[in-house]
């Protein structure tokens, strides 16, 4: 049996959020419209309670009344509803941007750095410096984290150094 993409057994049931699509691929009238029906039905029924609403936030009272309809909610309703739909959008941006600001460590904090899952070289390599193993030739260094020290002396060397020189020679007494 070959595996052409028609000879494989593929998973579509139901039960599987990532079912592969079926090979071959079915026609248009074998796959279900039901999507289609339900959109549609959602889209006209939200435009007809959004006419229905302005159309009670708008007409007069008389108006209304001769249609048949007899009791309906006060119209402070019809500004009260968006306002607090708003005020509610709002807030939640508020809020989860507190919140997130909140979880955030200080700069202070080593957790700002460094996280739970960091890895870092064992007690036993105290007495040589394990990342100096990736520097031999053909070698294939453990994965460590590497500290935040020795990535700025890496990174900016030069400008410590520098820096070093011109504190040293400011330290020296003139004459």
């Amino acid at each position: 049996m070959d595996n052409t993409p028609s000879n494989l057994q593929l998973d579509t049931s139901p039960r599987s959020s990532t079912a592969p699509i079926p090979w071959p691929p079915q026609s248009e009238e074998r796959r279900s419209r039901a999507s289609e029906f339900y959109g549609f039905v959602a889209w006209t029924s939200t435009y007809l309670l959004f006419v229905l609403y302005v159309l009670w936030a708008v007409l007069p009272d008389e108006w209304i009344r001769r249609t048949g309809v007899t009791w309906y909610p006060n119209r402070e309703w019809a500004l009260l509803v968006p306002a607090w739909s708003i005020v509610v959008v709002i807030s939640t941006y508020i809020a989860y941007s507190a919140i997130a600001l909140r979880a955030t460590p200080a700069f202070h904090e080593m957790s700002s750095v460094a996280d739970s899952r960091v890895a870092l070289p064992s007690e036993d390599d105290t007495l040589r410096n394990p990342y100096f193993k990736s520097a031999h030739r053909n070698s294939i260094p453990e994965l460590y984290d590497i500290p935040i020290g020795v990535v700025n002396s890496v990174l900016y060397h030069d400008t410590l150094h520098s820096a070093a020189i011109k504190r040293k020679a400011s330290q020296k007494p003139p004459g």
